[in-house]
Formats: structure tokens, sequence, C-alpha cells
């Protein structure tokens, strides 16, 4: 099974390739829309293009959660103006949290839209500073790429509704802190706990000291049983960088609750639970 992690050095290999990679910034900051594209601007890695998390990785938030997915047909717009196509490898890096938007991007094109070939780097853009990695400053904000017609055949199998997650007996694993799990605190959310029955795994623990992923072998024997698991976080987002865990390992992939948290309070019905 290829790995869908990149590193640095091969990153930079394969930039100088005979194919190379269509790379996606998606450096985002949680209450600030327009940081992203503003990073990107003032310095990125070359060829990359910006991919924003608000805009292009969700839809509008509301009942459906913070960060609830996009309709096939709006994310089908954005990987069409992004030039993407089945036929070109596909890198997403940013730089904050383990990576967390840029997982949400990884599964989104690959385990979602069913793209063959996409890579997260290894470590995001520190990683790439620390090897040496080129940046480009002063980024064009106009700049896009040619357009593709590809249209992605969407696995909605792969997500699950909040309801599909009250009526299931399958695992739900939890990938918020464990303060936020056992309702300890609540940073961002009205209301604080978890669903009741799920088990916590932050995704921070995902990763090891230097901030890389650890080894396959390592997160096999420390992932929660992947058959018929549920996961989610606070807006589908984190939750992705657990995902994307679980495929380094080299286990199946579980199904993404995308509403998660931010979603399942919305309605006072759906029961919830505090404490370990």
């Amino acid at each position: 099974m290829t790995s869908p992690l990149i590193s640095a050095t091969a990153l930079a290999a394969a930039l100088e390739g005979p194919n190379p990679p269509r790379v996606l910034d998606c450096r985002a900051r949680l209450g600030e829309p327009d940081a992203g594209r503003r990073l990107w601007w003032e310095a990125h890695l070359p060829g990359s293009y910006h991919l924003d998390l608000d805009r292009d990785l969700a839809g509008p938030a509301g009942e459906g959660g913070r960060h609830p997915l996009p309709t096939p047909a709006a994310f089908t717009e954005v990987v069409q103006r992004l030039g993407l196509t089945p036929q070109q490898p596909v890198v997403v890096y940013d730089d904050r949290g383990g990576q967390l938007a840029a997982s949400r991007a990884w599964w989104m094109l690959a385990c979602w839209a069913g793209h063959p070939d996409v890579r997260l780097l290894d470590g995001g853009l520190g990683g790439w500073l620390a090897a040496g990695g080129e940046m480009l400053e002063d980024g064009d904000p106009e700049a896009v790429p040619a357009a593709s017609g590809w249209q992605p055949a969407y696995h909605d199998e792969r997500h699950v509704s909040a309801a599909a997650v009250l009526s299931s007996a399958a695992t739900k694993v939890d990938a918020r802190s464990k303060a936020r799990f056992r309702g300890e605190e609540e940073p961002i959310d009205p209301v604080a706990g978890h669903i009741p029955g799920a088990v916590c795994r932050p995704s921070a623990d995902n990763l090891a000291g230097d901030g890389h992923f650890k080894s396959p072998e390592a997160l096999a024997n420390e992932l929660p049983e992947a058959e018929s698991s549920i996961v989610y976080c606070g807006s589908g987002v984190t939750a992705c960088h657990t995902l994307l865990a679980y495929a380094v390992a080299g286990r199946s992939v579980p199904r993404l609750y995308p509403g998660s948290w931010s979603e399942w309070i919305r309605d006072p019905s759906r029961p919830i639970a505090t404490g370990d």
C-alpha cells in the first residue's frame, strides 16, 4: 500500500520530475477567514495554490455544523478550478495543529472524491523548511491553473449523518482532546461533552515529538479498531487527521461524521455524555 504521506525530500525531487504534483497550500487560521490566502501570498511552496478551509473544503456553517461538507457539485467546481485530474498527483500541506486542514483536504480528495494519488507533506511547512526547501514570495493572488474537466465519482458511503450515528452500534472515535471529550472545557462550541459510548483518541496522539506522523507500526498498535468505526471531532476537520493516521497505519479507514460535535449539539434530543 502506498503511504498517504510524502517527505520533504521526496516532494522536492517530485517537483523536478516528469509529472510534478499539484501542490495545495491549506493553511488556515480559526476566526480569520482571509489569513490562509494571505499567508500563501506572502510565501509558499513552489507551484502551489491556496485551498481554503472555509470556502473550498466546507459548505456554509449552520445546522450541519461549523464545517459541513460542501455539496458534490460545489466541490467539483473547486477541483476543476484548481486543474486537478486523476492523472496528476496531489500534495497537500499546512503549518498548524498537525496539519488538520490539509488532512481534511486529503480525506475529501482521496476518500470522498476518489483521487488515486493524494499525499500529505509529513511535517508540514516546518518540515519543508527544516529540510532546506525553497519558498517563493509574493505570489499572484489571482493566479489560477488551467481548469480541468474532472468529474469525481463521490463515495458518499465514506461519511455518515447524525441520524446514522445515533442509530449505529459502530464504535465512535472522538478525535478531540481529552478535556473536551470529558466536558471539562469547551473553547469553541456552546455545549461540552461527547457522544455517548464514544472513545477518545486525540488527534495529537497520531504524531511523534518532532511533528511528523508516528510509524505505521506504532499507529497500528495504538488506534482503536477500524472496522465499522465512525470518527468525529468538533466540526469534522480534526477527525480527518485521525482518518489519515489509519491510512498511514495501513488499516482500513473508518467513516467520517462530518457534522461532528458542532452539529450533534444543535438538536437537544440527541444524548450527551461527560466524563470518561
